[in-house]
């Protein structure tokens, strides 16, 4: 009777182990993405900062302070400042259909502004002339 506890303890156990392991085992490929993530992350991070060469000063609600430390408290940026940069260039990377729209209404824009000079010149180069 005591081998046949022990025997359905040693089965039990080693069912125990392999469980445990395919655990750790999937632990540690779930670090590993992580860390490949992370790592990704902080590339297209350390890209985007590179080009960074006009200072603004903005001012931000709460909530956005909040949300700019976060990323710097967790390692993703060394400040509010890049946080708020990357963001801002996220932003506009994901509107980029508006800004084309927005582009072409404004070459239209300036195409007009330079006909309306061109005929102001004209008019008053006639109003000189005897």
């Amino acid at each position: 009777m005591e081998n046949k506890k022990t025997s359905q303890k040693t089965k039990k156990g080693g069912k125990d182990r392999k469980h445990h392991s395919t655990l750790d085992e999937l632990g540690a490929q779930v670090e590993k993405i992580a860390v490949k993530t992370a790592e990704s992350i902080k590339k297209v991070i350390d890209k985007a900062m590179v080009a960074r060469n006009t200072v603004l000063t903005i001012r931000v609600n709460d909530e956005s302070n909040e949300k700019l430390r976060m990323l710097v408290d967790v390692g993703l940026f060394k400040s509010r400042s890049e946080s708020a940069a990357f963001l801002i260039q996220e932003g506009i990377k994901s509107q980029e259909e508006l800004f084309a729209k927005i582009s072409t209404k404004l070459k239209k824009i300036d195409k007009i502004k330079d006909e309306l000079k061109d005929i102001v010149s004209e008019e008053i180069k006639t109003e000189k002339t005897p």
